[in-house]
């Protein structure tokens, strides 16, 4: 993987930003079945996802070291082994090429990505100079949830530009109606940063506020998770936002949205295991479209907005700056 690949501003007129490293999500479980091999764009090239029979997912370059063959392009699983489409050389889990039809394999490896399946989704490190994992996703992202709700589109972005609408609180009201406040200000921890967040009051003037403080966790650039209770029927909503970046200033956005119980009493009928299936699928659904109104509102401004590395920051936008500031780790120094 290319380190120095620079994601340059689509008008041609601000400076550029270069991939970030950190985990990015490239798939959701539930798109690669046990024996399925597919392709897909990460920071400017191909990456070759693949799960084996025993239900383990990797993920590797393209290319069969043996003549270049695209592992994509018709390969597939036998039992744990890759099997490139060319000359049906078998690919075991650590890279090395340990089976062909005629003959003893060669010394050849697949290059691997460092690959990592949680919440039901499938994330791949980028690391500068092709470095190992600097940290790992945190267990606690989305307390062990999986998305029941989902969408996907492609944005004319970069992931910082992306995941930075969670600290820009003055766009929420300006743009979308949505009077939101801070409730602590952003926490940085390592790779993490936290927020905590509330939805005004005067948002809902009848019936006063049916959502609890909302709790966000960004993973670096490529995830940015955010809770959202409903104590009024012991509900907990998971909201994932999952910038990948797929080429120069190109990102694949996932959007993913899951519900739990975190009350069975006041959610009537929770006892029973369908039921209650049923019930969190359709609030997840409900919040789902909810959240994504408000994300297609911001798709116009993504896909046309210039990168501004120097920003003349108002007064209330404090928390931009932080956020800028803890970003700034992501990047190759010098």
């Amino acid at each position: 993987m290319t380190t120095q690949a620079r994601l340059s501003d689509p008008l041609g007129q601000g400076p550029e930003l270069p991939y970030p490293a950190g985990w990015f999500c490239v798939a959701l479980s539930h798109e690669l079945a046990r024996g399925a091999v597919a392709t897909r764009r990460f920071m400017g090239e191909d990456v070759v996802v693949y799960r084996t029979r025993s239900g383990a997912a990797h993920a590797v370059r393209p290319y069969c070291p043996h003549l270049g063959a695209h592992f994509g392009v018709g390969g597939t699983v036998e039992g744990e082994l890759l099997v490139c489409p060319f000359h049906r050389f078998g690919f075991a889990t650590d890279g090395m090429c340990v089976r062909t039809p005629d003959g003893p394999p060669p010394r050849a490896r697949v290059a691997h990505h460092h690959l990592r399946e949680r919440n039901g989704m499938l994330f791949v490190w980028h690391g500068h100079d092709d470095a190992p994992p600097a940290w790992e996703l945190p267990d606690t992202l989305g307390a062990n949830a999986a998305p029941t709700a989902w969408w996907a589109t492609d944005v004319t972005s970069h992931p910082q530009e992306i995941i930075e609408n969670i600290a820009d609180y003055r766009h929420l009201s300006a743009l979308h109606q949505q009077a939101m406040r801070e409730v602590a200000p952003p926490k940085p921890d390592g790779p993490l940063l936290h927020l905590r967040l509330r939805i005004a009051p005067e948002r809902f003037p009848r019936g006063g506020e049916p959502f609890g403080d909302q709790k966000v966790l960004l993973a670096g650039l490529g995830v940015l998770c955010t809770e959202l209770p409903l104590p009024r029927l012991g509900l907990l909503f998971h909201v994932w936002s999952l910038p990948t970046p797929t080429g120069p200033w190109r990102s694949r956005l996932r959007f993913a949205t899951a519900c739990t119980v975190t009350d069975p009493k006041r959610l009537p009928g929770s006892g029973l295991a369908t039921l209650r299936t049923a019930l969190t699928r359709s609030a997840a659904q409900g919040v789902h479209r909810l959240a994504l109104r408000i994300v297609k509102q911001d798709l116009p401004i993504w896909n046309t907005k210039r990168y501004e590395a120097r920003p003349r920051l108002a007064p209330g936008d404090e928390a931009i700056g932080q956020y800028r500031r803890w970003a700034r780790q992501f990047y190759p120094t010098g």
